[in-house]
């Protein structure tokens, strides 16, 4: 038998209708996550057209990206719109119309699609996941095929449960070695998009391999995967393992029969001897901590090296959007803002992370720093823990859950001009608010940047205790 990676095992348990050099395959889907900005046009699709949700089952909605982190005195919610707010009803009012399991306001999971998925158990190898959002590609760390998709694809999925899709072909990301001191799962995947590019996973659907991520919790799983779609790939994945099974054991959805399940997941692992369309090889100790410095994930480098002179008009045009300047060192530079956040890393870990570097430290005069937890549940523990503490005795402000200022939806956005040292996943022009320029980074650099005001290696605060 042919040698088969993780993805085309996948791919070929979930075909319906095979591909042909005129059509795309038709591809069942396991599990359609769903969140109030790319349904409500989708619901309103199929109810126009007669239909119904096929398999309300597989579906599962939460609100996230027009929820408010603040709740004011009279415990009312500050939407930044009546449109954000209109959003968020009219999900949670078809939802309760089709009889989907939902995460509003009162449950303790409410959140962020890609935290609130995995948290549930919902998330599983082997599956084929969807979602109106593009960092869908964060549940490919459990070796599920998961990806974004349209408002039109929602609205298909919802009624079909099934959707056309042109398979892409195999990219093996190879990174082995020790990650040196500091380094951290973010830290890897912007050194990877660096490396191969914004447009170098195109038309391909990334496998991470390796003992990096062998030895990676799940959480920097996610983070790795989240990125994958900011250097084009259709999706990431990583093959699951004991690590995956002990995430999803005792959770709300894991399997009744948890140990053949894992039996068959463990098979799902690329088979030794399988061909990849395209390998990349990366040293660990090539990676240190790193921060971007334009406006895309691509244009990434050390916190520690100077900005590199603009090879194209287009990198000039990122530098002068950025207002920095090639040859001048990274760090060092002022900061406005810090965001603690986002689908990217937000989840207990994250939190736990940049909570070590402000321990005992404030927030630099004159700096905001806001803490935004993926989810409620994530919330409750970090309470728990006391994490909440160490950010409110450093001067963070400590948010209720949401997708925050990631994109700025729900008016958490800065002001114009203003830098904001950010751990979420894209640094687009105007992505944090008109004219905001945006530094992606790792929870302990964003952190320690926020200690010190401008944009700091995190490496360097273990002398300032």
């Amino acid at each position: 038998m042919t040698a088969r990676t993780l993805f085309d095992k996948v791919w070929e348990r979930h075909v319906v209708v095979p591909e042909t050099a005129s059509n795309p395959a038709t591809l069942y889907i396991d599990l359609h996550l769903i969140h109030e900005v790319t349904s409500p046009q989708a619901f309103t699709d199929i109810e126009n057209r007669g239909f119904g949700v096929r398999r309300p089952d597989r579906t599962l909605a939460t609100i996230d990206h027009s929820t408010p982190t603040r709740i004011n005195p009279d415990g009312s919610r500050p939407y930044v719109t009546d449109h954000a707010e209109k959003q968020v009803e009219t999900l949670l009012a078809n939802t309760r119309e089709h009889g989907i399991e939902t995460h509003g306001w009162e449950s303790e999971h409410r959140g962020i699609v890609h935290v609130m998925g995995p948290e549930l158990g919902a998330t599983q190898p082997g599956m084929t996941i969807v979602c109106g959002d593009s960092h869908t590609s964060t549940h490919g760390a459990f070796g599920a095929v998961a990806f974004g998709i349209g408002t039109t694809q929602v609205g298909h999925v919802l009624a079909t449960q099934c959707l056309l899709m042109t398979k892409p072909k195999t990219m093996a990301i190879n990174v082995n070695g020790n990650l040196s001191e500091g380094v951290t799962p973010k830290d890897v995947i912007l050194h990877i998009i660096s490396s191969i590019g914004v447009g170098g996973g195109t038309g391909y659907a990334l496998e991470y391999r390796g003992s990096v991520f062998e030895d990676m919790s799940m959480s920097g799983r996610m983070t790795v995967c989240n990125m994958s779609i900011e250097a084009g790939a259709r999706c990431g994945m990583i093959g699951p393992d004991q690590t995956t099974f002990d995430f999803i054991r005792g959770r709300k959805f894991a399997p009744k029969n948890f140990d053949t399940a894992c039996r068959n997941w463990v098979s799902l692992r690329t088979d030794g001897g399988a061909v990849f369309d395209r390998e990349v090889h990366i040293r660990a100790e090539d990676i240190a901590p790193m921060v971007t410095y334009g406006t895309h994930p691509g244009m990434a480098i050390s916190v520690d090296r100077t900005i590199p002179k603009a090879g194209t008009d287009a990198d000039s045009g990122a530098l002068d959007y950025m207002r920095l300047e090639s040859g001048k060192p990274v760090a060092g530079t002022k900061v406005d803002r810090v965001f603690i956040g986002s689908c990217t890393n937000s989840r207990l870990e994250d939190l736990r992370a940049a909570a070590h570097v402000l321990r005992g430290r404030k927030v630099a005069g004159g700096l905001t720093a806001i803490v935004v937890p993926g989810s409620t549940l994530t919330k409750y523990q970090a309470e728990e823990e006391g994490l909440d503490r160490i950010f409110l005795e450093a001067g963070a402000e400590w948010r209720e859950a949401g997708c925050s200022m990631c994109l700025g939806m729900n008016g958490d956005i800065g002001s114009p001009g203003d830098l904001v040292v950010s751990t979420s996943n894209r640094n687009f022009m105007g992505r944090q608010g008109p004219g905001v320029r945006t530094i992606l980074a790792s929870p302990q650099t964003a952190a320690a940047t926020a200690v010190t005001g401008v944009i700091t290696d995190p490496r360097t605060m273990e002398t300032m205790v």
